[in-house]
């Protein structure tokens, strides 16, 4: 469901909808003076108008054949009229280069008035003479010479407004820019946000209070003054927040916490002090500020550069935070993936007082948002939600939503109807590997390829504690010239050492294959070695997974202020402690390379075998790679790896 349109204006209609600032008293009468001079304009130029387009034009004659004419008696009526004159002929004549056309209606150009005898000749032919005035009206006089000062006048006032506009940027700096979401129309609500039911339980409470503050007044309760939203990106943090706000049916003002920091100092306070303003006018009301940490880092710890706007900015969140009244239904949220880096004030009892997460969804969250994205979606029979569901482990709610939106291209460059099973695959595999690139044409680098892609896929189909294969390739795709995609089974939270040592075999596979079958190696394990590299390090110093180094953790120690240290310190051991993690990293990593070797050693032939399968093929499924490697399964392998 689409969010209603921003507003950033301070009042509000009746009903809670905003509107525009009052204009001011000039340009409220800037309309009705226009339409009276519209008014005046017609009322002097439609007579004359009507007359031209309903009487029509009389046909012009030479001089000379209007005299003839009078002379033969055949004009009845003249009418001078400036310089122009025009009359009736008492018998239809044919003019000359009239087309033969005969007219009784004419009019004389370019009069000679200084032909004295016409009058006297008019007279003794008996032509009845009239004159007509030219209307000459004051007032349209008035309007013709006004028009070029007015027409300045509304030039110089379209300027200034324009002038007023540009110079808000300077002026207007204290203004919150807040967007404003009307109440009167279709918002999100819970029944749009699926794979989160246990933030969704917390926030029930909020919404139960902005609905019936009173019951909870009653009673002396004090509802948290400000929800933190914690969760990895695309996990739907924004979108909670909406949906509170539809539940609740209030005012809804959302902000980047960026948009508050400026060059000038103070300017960051005067936009807070004025969106809580606002929030307070319009209560009950949520104010929902995204990415919290721009403004709300640790202050003193050297992070973000000692900024003193940021700070001061900060100073005046813990102000109007405290200044609430027990009475005032206005709360805060803000969302971060970066909790560990706020300042300690901000989350004190007070002010961030709960916090919410918001992590990935499992299975069956994983199925109720993919039934949201695919709503209105045409899906083919072959299309099963349950079976993606199970399949994208470990997809955040905005993955899901571009899986879906993926198909739907992929479907469309295809012209497919309906979206089938074979556009989500390979949106899958847009999305996990990159777009497909051309096929490699040196055959050197092809075998290569396989027996390192080879090597990674056999090490971890005999290895019981490494995740599954689903697919091997050697068509390039991103930046990798192969890719073997192993993938959980089911959602594991987790993790034990022998899981982290047979991934780091499995990783180290094609390394080894190349060593075993090539003899030499080449730059293919890149990535590879950064990957276990980053697994061993963490083991050791994170996880404790390293018998000789003990029950130590030093991992992301700039990132824990709770050690007691700094965030601006730098390393917080010694360097022999140091020299002691390296070889302990190295260490794992070796063990983990020499059962990599040991493996495809002992099964050198399903070794070549796969690998000349994928010199054929390009492409292995799970079913195949396990009739290669002699491997029975009795689970069957997910539709979107077989597709």
């Amino acid at each position: 469901m689409q969010f209603p349109p921003n507003h950033s204006d301070d009042e509000k209609k009746p009903g809670g909808q905003p509107s525009e600032p009052s204009p001011p008293n000039w340009q409220r009468w800037v309309g009705p003076a226009l339409l009276i001079v519209l008014a005046l304009w017609l009322l002097l130029t439609l007579p004359n108008m009507l007359t031209r387009f309903t009487g029509g034009e009389p046909t012009v004659v030479p001089y000379s054949f209007f005299v003839e004419q009078v002379i033969a008696d055949n004009v009845s009526s003249v009418t001078f009229a400036e310089v122009t004159l025009r009359g009736e002929f008492r018998q239809a004549v044919t003019p000359p280069d009239s087309g033969g056309v005969s007219v009784r209606d004419f009019s004389v150009t370019l009069l000679p008035v200084q032909d004295s005898e016409l009058v006297e000749l008019l007279r003794t032919h008996n032509v009845t003479i009239e004159a007509q005035i030219v209307d000459t009206s004051p007032l349209l006089l008035l309007l013709i010479n006004l028009a070029p000062f007015v027409l300045i006048v509304a030039f110089f006032i379209w300027s200034t407004r324009r002038a007023q506009r540009q110079m808000t940027g300077v002026f207007g700096f204290g203004q919150s820019r807040a967007r404003e979401y009307t109440v009167e129309k279709p918002q999100v609500t819970f029944a749009d946000v699926a794979g989160q039911d246990a933030a969704k339980t917390e926030l029930v409470e909020i919404v139960d209070f902005l609905k019936e503050p009173e019951k909870y007044i009653a009673l002396g309760a004090r509802i948290p003054r400000g929800v933190l939203l914690v969760g990895p990106p695309g996990t739907g943090k924004t979108l909670m927040a909406r949906a509170v706000a539809g539940e609740a049916h209030v005012a809804f003002f959302s902000i980047a916490a960026s948009e508050f920091v400026e060059m000038f100092v103070g300017v960051g306070a005067s936009r807070v002090r004025d969106l809580f303003r606002r929030a307070k006018e319009a209560a009950p009301s949520i104010v929902f500020v995204d990415e919290i940490d721009a403004v709300g880092r640790m202050r003193g710890a050297g992070l973000g550069g000692g900024n003193d706007e940021r700070e001061q900015t900060l100073n005046q969140l813990l102000a109007e935070m405290d200044g609430f009244d027990q009475t005032e239904s206005v709360i805060v949220m803000a969302a971060t993936n970066r909790p560990d880096v706020l300042d300690t004030a901000l989350l004190r009892p007070g002010r961030f007082d709960r916090q919410v997460t918001l992590g990935s969804p499992d299975r069956k969250g994983r199925l109720d948002i993919l039934k949201i994205h695919t709503r209105g979606k045409p899906l083919a029979e072959d299309v099963n939600l349950d079976e993606l569901a199970r399949t994208t482990i470990g997809f955040s709610g905005a993955d899901l939503a571009n899986l879906a939106n993926e198909a739907a291209l992929t479907a469309a460059r295809k012209n497919h109807k309906r979206i089938n099973a074979r556009d989500f695959s390979d949106a899958f595999d847009r999305i996990i590997l990159g777009t497909e690139r051309p096929p490699l044409t040196d055959e050197s680098e092809r075998r290569v390829a396989a027996y390192h892609e080879a090597g990674h896929a056999l090490v971890a189909t005999y290895l019981p504690n490494a995740d599954p294969i689903n697919k091997i390739t050697i068509v390039p795709r991103g930046q990798a010239l192969g890719v073997a995609i192993s993938m959980p089974e089911d959602d594991k939270y987790m993790r034990s050492r022998e899981y982290w040592m047979a991934t780091m075999a499995m990783a180290l596979g094609g390394r080894a294959a190349e060593e075993i079958a090539i003899g030499s190696i080449t730059t293919g394990a890149e990535s590879d070695l950064r990957r276990v590299t980053a697994i061993a390090r963490r083991m050791v110093a994170n996880w404790g997974m390293s018998g000789d180094f003990g029950l130590l953790n030093f991992g992301d120690d700039e990132r824990q202020p709770f050690l007691g240290y700094s965030l601006s310190q730098g390393r917080i051991y010694s360097e022999e402690t140091a020299s002691v993690i390296d070889n302990e990293v190295r260490r794992l990593v070796e063990e983990a390379h020499q059962e990599a070797r040991a493996i495809l050693l002992k099964h050198r032939s399903q070794l070549d075998a796969l690998a000349q399968e994928l010199l054929t093929n390009e492409v292995v499924n799970r079913e195949r790679l396990l009739a290669i490697a002699g491997v029975e399964e009795d689970t069957v392998p997910p539709a979107i790896a077989n597709a």
